[in-house]
This record gives C-alpha cells, structure tokens and sequence, in this order.
C-alpha cells in the first residue's frame, strides 16, 4: 500500500484495508497506442438556429402598460413576445424600479430584435422589428441607466 491517498482513506475510515488493494503496473506501450486506445467517438453538437416567430401582416393592435411593480414586467415581456408594440407608462413607479424596468425591457428588444424608444421622460414604446417607428427616440441600451426619472 504505497499509494498515500489510500492510506490516507483507511486511516480516516473511508476504506477498509480489504478493500485496498494495489494496482497492477501499467503495461509500457507506446504514446500513439495510449492515445489510440483512450480516444472514443465525438459526436458533432448542432445549434439550433435563431427562430422568430412570423411577423404579422399589419399592426392590428397597440398595448399600453402601466406597470406599478417590477413583476408587471411579465405581460409587457408576453406581448412584446407576440409581436405586439408596447407603451410602458412608468409615471406609477418608484426611480429604482423604472430603471430596473427599462434595462429589462433594453434587454427584451435587443433580444428580440425591436426597438425601444423614449416618447417622455417616464413612457417608453417598444416596437418589435416588424413595426417601423419614424422620429429620433431610439435610446441605445447604455442610455437607460441615465434616464431622468422626475415626478
């Protein structure tokens, strides 16, 4: 038993004596027959591609949104999913929640492709990449921590 890691075992009480045995000396082969015999198959990982969902034909609907806690995050998170263009109305929040919200709704346009642009300083539109919005809001995802939020 020259093996230090299982002396150490029998002497906490890990492993009985019995059960300690010494290994047999591995065989000298040759670099390329060790390498040879430890290779096993690979099998090739696909990624799936990025799926959006079809864009509908028109815009038949707007929602307004006028979240008082961070959890309304969900529905506007749901619709915006669907395609369907947001307005968040952050008038009903503290600061803190309304930044949190807005970097979470920068987060949800960025990864489903829209836009999100400041109408006033506390109402916000989220346009899903089908939906083409003229004027100069678009707010870039680092702007949002500097969003004046007054009441």
């Amino acid at each position: 038993m020259s093996n230090p890691l299982k002396k150490t075992m029998v002497y906490l009480g890990l492993a009985d004596e019995e059960e300690v045995y010494e290994e047999p000396a591995p065989r000298r082969e040759s670099r390329e027959k060790q390498v040879e015999n430890k290779t096993a198959p690979v099998t090739p990982i696909h990624r799936p591609a990025v799926v959006r969902q079809p864009a509908p034909a028109t815009v038949s609907e707007i929602v307004t949104v006028h979240p008082k806690q961070y959890r309304d995050a969900q529905a506007i998170a749901e619709n915006f999913r669907d395609g369907i263009p947001i307005i968040i109305n952050l008038s009903q929040m503290s600061d803190a929640d309304a930044r949190r919200l807005i970097d979470f709704a920068s987060g949800l346009s960025l990864g489903l492709y829209g836009r999100i642009e400041r109408v006033t300083s506390k109402v916000f539109l989220l346009s899903p990449e089908n939906v083409a919005v003229s004027g100069e809001g678009a707010i870039a995802q680092g702007d949002a921590d500097s969003a004046p939020f007054t009441h």
